[in-house]
């Protein structure tokens, strides 16, 4: 992770602990995603559970791993957002 931002130089280093919120974020998200999917397909579909297990499974493991940034990156943006002292 850079230090600080390119364009506006804007300190992205923070204190320990400061990114843990964007796990909540990511793990939040992730399960809105996977509840909305499984209702849509089971009670949409038909699609019985057994068959929505390996791949809401697979989506569980590999989209928290890729939103990694932007959820960071999000959790950034909501601090510089409602902190108008870092502006």
């Amino acid at each position: 992770m850079n230090a600080s931002c390119d364009h506006c130089g804007l300190d992205l280093v923070r204190e320990s602990g400061f990114y843990l919120g964007s796990i909540y974020f990511n793990y939040g998200l992730t399960t809105i995603i996977a509840l909305a999917v499984f209702f849509t397909l089971y009670l949409g579909y038909g699609i019985t559970p057994d068959a929505q297990l390996w791949p809401l499974a697979t989506f569980c493991v590999a989209f928290p791993l890729l939103f990694f940034r932007h959820a960071r990156a999000f959790w950034l943006g909501m601090d510089v957002f409602f902190d108008k002292s870092q502006q």
